[in-house]
């Protein structure tokens, strides 16, 4: 089967998605732990297979059994990777019908979906989730070039769940900072009427409100304005991944669609 989908640009860095990879090994290790095989998917790995092997050492923290496959639509990217290949972690060639003879517990697809059109990307969660093994978990999303900044959409098989903004505090003026790297599904939605941009605005009058408590730090800042900002959004995580310069609200409270 021809692979489905276009190349990436292929850029990336070391530890660019480093954010992203913690909070998977948080929230989703029991899933991983409990999982008979635990193969994870880094889809759209890129130019050099840093992401694919900085994945592979994050997810044995949380589950040492974990497996994990990069795939990519370029064979010339698959055939620079092969030296890299080690003990737990292989190379294929392919695209979003994630050509493996089991079903992962875990896909992840960074930077991938950003090329895409807006219209494009529910059929391809759906057949990114369809590929997902029973209480598997893909992860979609955006970061900027260093992983100083991060938002991602996690999907079960059901479909969306959650989405995660994520940043390293000494970088952000405010909160809204982050509306540049929303992923596909949400960044043309970051406009008056529509939810995600009521979220952001609420954040930064929150972030505002909470100036008092730079003098303690950003991440105590930061910590304030969330607490603050749970009064009036379903979020689904608490102090201890705020602490990390996270929040996770459920995703219908920002689904397209406006208020």
């Amino acid at each position: 089967m021809r692979p489905i989908g276009t190349a990436t640009r292929g850029t990336t860095n070391p530890n660019r998605l480093r954010r992203m990879d913690r909070w998977i090994a948080a929230t989703h290790g029991p899933a991983l732990r409990r999982a008979e095989s635990p193969v994870a998917v880094d889809l759209g790995y890129g130019a050099a297979p840093w992401t694919a092997v900085e994945l592979l050492e994050r997810l044995r923290t949380a589950e040492p059994r974990t497996r994990v496959v990069g795939v990519e639509i370029s064979p010339e990217r698959v055939a620079a990777a092969q030296p890299y290949a080690r003990d737990g972690l292989t190379f294929r060639h392919g695209g979003f019908e994630i050509p493996l003879p089991e079903r992962p517990v875990l896909i992840r697809a960074a930077n991938v979906l950003r090329q895409y059109d807006e219209g494009e990307v529910a059929a391809v969660w759906q057949r990114l989730c369809e590929r997902l093994a029973p209480g598997g978990l893909l992860v979609e999303g955006t970061c900027d070039e260093i992983g100083r900044r991060h938002v991602w959409v996690a999907l079960g098989p059901e479909g969306p769940r959650t989405v995660t903004f994520a940043t390293r505090l000494g970088s952000l003026d405010r909160p809204s900072d982050l509306a540049e790297r929303l992923p596909k599904a949400l960044i043309h939605r970051n406009v008056p009427g529509e939810r995600v941009h009521a979220f952001l605005r609420d954040f930064d009058r929150a972030w505002a409100a909470a100036a008092p408590y730079a003098s303690l730090g950003a991440r105590q800042r930061w910590i304030t304005a969330v607490r603050a900002l749970s009064g009036d959004w379903p979020l689904t995580d608490g102090v201890r991944r705020w602490r990390q310069g996270e929040v996770t609200v459920e995703w219908a409270a920002l689904e397209p669609g406006g208020l």
